[in-house]
């Protein structure tokens, strides 16, 4: 099951699990559309491929919510 991380990790922008916007590779890195589109179109984590994330809606994301737990690409 996709963790559904509930940001891009690299501007914090929230991406919320019910609605478009997200973009995930293989790693579930997950990113919004603006930011890739700067990024060249692929993940800067891992150079992967990167695809639009799966929605979860209704009552599937009420028994199996996202996650919480923001993450964000060190810029140090």
């Amino acid at each position: 099951m996709l963790e559904m991380r509930p940001n891009c990790e690299l501007c914090d922008t929230d991406l919320p699990a019910d609605e478009p916007g997200a973009l995930i590779c293989s790693f579930e890195c997950t990113f919004c559309v603006p930011c890739i589109d700067a990024a060249g179109g692929i993940c800067p984590n891992c150079g992967g491929t990167l695809s639009p994330r799966p929605m979860r809606t209704g009552d599937t994301l009420v028994r199996f919510p996202a996650s919480t737990q923001r993450i964000l690409k060190s810029t140090a």
